[in-house]
């Protein structure tokens, strides 16, 4: 009833409906950005203010890609919980591209993703820098190298995620840079689906280091050289200043993933 009232007081259709689905049309897309950066900055000064005068409380929100969230979030989450009790730390699970339109709509405080385009919108800080590996059976021929180069994957049959992860568009540039031809046999939303049509036999897939499978004993990741890394990146809006809050969940990712970076070399 309210939307059915704001759309009769604006005279714009804000949704399309169908009897088996909703979704907002261009003049609702548009007002739910203005909103959510109206509203975004209403929260963030009604942040900083408690921020000041009662310590580190309230919530933050955290966009983040499948892989940051699994590797890095959780981590996260439970060090904030640990060491501020009274801050709750939301993480939205999303792809690439739904992360940076969160951060650019101002509906989450900042975003967690691979290598963001370059936007003058955008602040962006990388803090991890994570190396494409190649997975494949222990049975597999080139599971027998220590390294695999890149030109070894020629006519390969490949499972890869689809071109809404941020790490899609990497690997493509790779291959056409080199002028490699792949088989591309499947395209996943996630990299356990990937993991798991390659034990089935279905060929071998390319994710990174953090994604890389450990449980799973049929697999094995090799380093595919010459080396080509992805930046994990913290990504914010320019124009939006963090609440104290949220720079703080800002600083925990950066130093887990500086703590990251030291154990690997380490090991």
């Amino acid at each position: 009833r309210h939307v059915a009232q704001l759309e009769a007081t604006l005279q714009v259709r804000l949704f399309d409906r169908t009897t088996r689905k909703v979704a907002l049309t261009a003049a609702g897309q548009e007002l739910r950005e203005s909103l959510g950066r109206a509203l975004g900055e209403v929260d963030a000064a009604l942040m900083r203010t408690l921020a000041r005068h009662d310590g580190l409380r309230g919530t933050v929100s955290v966009a983040a890609g499948p892989t940051p969230s699994a590797e890095l979030m959780p981590a996260c989450i439970a060090r904030c919980a640990r060491e501020y009790p009274e801050l709750q730390v939301e993480c939205h699970d999303h792809v690439q591209a739904e992360v940076i339109a969160a951060v650019r709509a101002g509906v989450v405080d900042f975003g967690l993703g691979i290598d963001p385009p370059v936007s003058r919108a955008l602040l962006c800080e990388a803090i991890l820098s994570d190396p494409f590996v190649l997975v494949c059976q222990r049975t597999d021929a080139l599971a027998r190298l220590r390294r695999v180069p890149w030109a070894r994957l020629a006519n390969e049959r490949l499972v890869l995620l689809d071109h809404s992860s941020g790490s899609r568009r990497l690997i493509d540039e790779v291959l056409a840079e080199r002028g490699i031809a792949v088989r591309v046999v499947q395209e996943t939303g996630h990299t356990h689906t990937a993991f798991r049509m390659v034990e089935a036999g279905l060929g071998s897939s390319i994710t990174v280091g953090l994604s890389a499978p450990t449980s799973m004993p049929h697999l094995v990741a090799r380093p595919l050289v010459p080396t080509v890394r992805r930046a994990v990146t913290l990504v914010r809006r320019r124009d939006r200043s963090l609440s104290p809050p949220a720079a703080r969940v800002w600083t925990v990712l950066r130093e887990l993933a500086a703590a990251r970076r030291l154990g690997t070399r380490a090991g």
